[in-house]
């Protein structure tokens, strides 16, 4: 059984987690039109925006409330009503996304009733505009759960409750009868709940492997249509591409739900009880087994087999496997990630044969860590990641790590968030039979690049004591 040990230390040393407003901002990044909304000081969104820029490498519509030093201390609700209607004015957006701060979680304020006082005086003037409250204080959880809270509160704030979505369904059915010529798409709807773990190539590659079954993803958040790298034909002041306002309203009409990663499970039980839509909860995609019996669910839900082009990637998964694994055997990993991540991580390298000797988390929140493959866990920072990984092979974290690879002369591999130091971190695959292939490749090609190869004297010695024998 896994020993999971919490954080002592009353400063972080190398800080490994992002907050949740960052992890909440990512996931209404996710949809079409929207803004994400910090309320709180600027320099708590500035620092996020820095992040995110560095990142993504693309322009990120984030804003604040910049509440001063009165706000703190009388109250936000003034400097939220300004900014929400100063976001109306100005940009139009169809969401706006506001994730509470530390600054203004402190104070213990009714947000809730100030979004809806705002709401009820402002109705005509924030008309189309939809406005959803994630609560996520800095001082709490991190990346994983804001992501997790923001796509919580969107289906809380915004889905359709079981009736209202069961109306909606004969509704559509009844319009497309009426309408003469129009084939109705009779593809069965599949909720898709991505963890934030997922890049932009994760999200597209599973969305294609969903509709290769003849199935009709909606995807929530979708960043890969929002931060997916392309360049907009005119100046945008909010998001565009993602999931619409639209589709988050009607996911109560899916089949099923699918959520990816124990951080997704909340949001998709709520999904189940507002609108009575069954969910399944897969923690990790990537590694043969797990792609196999995600393969082998979408073939149960749709009633359709798996189509050659799976049968081919999976192969190739099989052949990397028998090419890769001379590599991994016996190597001793360290890895500093997220929950979901560490998990995902962590059981991929225990399946080629590796090691996992140092394994440091942001929170100890999630169930999913009593699963990671490793003697113990340290919720912690980099700092205690340094400690713990000086005998590694290979130290996995995200970009922030790397002076822990340089200091202590062992290579690294960047996964997570942020990534700023490389190119196409967003366009990198890592789940499903062509991720998993792919990172196979990956790690094993920086062993390769590091490999340490005998020096001259030490062959020399060799021969000496051969020839003396």
């Amino acid at each position: 059984m896994v020993h999971i040990h919490p954080q002592t230390k009353s400063a972080a040393v190398n800080p490994l987690k992002s907050s949740q407003p960052l992890g909440a901002a990512l996931a209404f990044l996710g949809v079409d039109g929207a803004i994400p909304l910090f309320h709180g000081s600027q320099g708590c969104t500035s620092f996020a925006l820095v992040l995110c820029v560095r990142h993504f490498k693309e322009t990120v519509p984030l804003q604040t409330t910049a509440m001063d030093e009165l706000a703190t201390v009388m109250g936000g609700e003034g400097h939220l009503e300004e900014a929400i209607l100063n976001l109306k004015k100005r940009a139009n957006p169809k969401l706006i996304g506001i994730c509470t701060t530390a600054l203004a979680e402190t104070r213990s304020e009714d947000f809730e009733r100030q979004i809806a006082n705002i709401k009820m005086m402002r109705a005509e003037e924030l008309a189309g505009t939809e406005i959803v409250l994630a609560n996520t204080p800095d001082f709490d959880g991190a990346l994983e759960e804001g992501w997790a809270k923001a796509v919580t509160a969107m289906i809380q704030q915004i889905t359709r409750r079981g009736q209202q979505a069961r109306h909606s369904r004969k509704a559509t059915i009844i319009e497309r009868i009426t309408k003469p010529g129009e084939h109705p798409d009779k593809r069965k709807k599949v909720a898709i709940l991505p963890g934030w773990h997922l890049t932009v190539a994760d999200i597209e590659h599973l969305r294609e492997m969903v509709e290769s079954f003849g199935l009709k993803p909606v995807i929530l958040p979708d960043v890969s249509g929002s931060l997916d790298g392309t360049v907009p034909d005119r100046w945008m002041p909010t998001t565009y591409g993602g999931t619409s306002v639209e589709d988050i309203h009607e996911l109560g009409t899916a089949v099923q739900c699918i959520g990816v990663g124990e951080h997704m499970r909340r949001p998709a039980e709520l999904l189940q009880k507002l609108t009575g839509v069954p969910y399944a909860v897969f923690q990790s995609l990537t590694g043969l087994k797990n792609v196999d019996r995600f393969v082998s669910f979408l073939s149960e839900i749709s009633g359709v087999v798996a189509p050659p082009k799976i049968h081919r990637c999976r192969a190739q998964l099989q052949d990397a496997l028998l090419d890769g694994h001379f590599h991994f055997a016996g190597k001793k990993i360290a890895i500093a990630a997220e929950p979901d991540q560490l998990y995902q991580l962590a059981t991929f390298f225990i399946g080629l044969g590796a090691e996992i000797i140092s394994a440091v988390t942001t929170t100890g929140a999630s169930k999913i860590l009593e699963k990671v493959p490793a003697e113990s866990i340290q919720i912690g920072d980099l700092g205690d990641f340094e400690d713990l990984a000086s005998d590694a092979d290979l130290v996995v974290t995200h970009s922030h790590g790397r002076q822990v690879a340089e200091r202590l002369g062992i290579p690294l591999l960047r996964v997570g968030f942020p990534v700023f130091d490389r190119l196409g971190s967003q366009h990198k695959l890592t789940v499903l039979y062509q991720g998993t292939r792919d990172l196979i490749f990956e790690a094993a090609n920086v062993f390769q690049a590091h490999q340490r190869m005998p020096s001259p004297e030490i062959l020399d010695g060799l021969r000496k004591r051969r020839n003396a024998g």
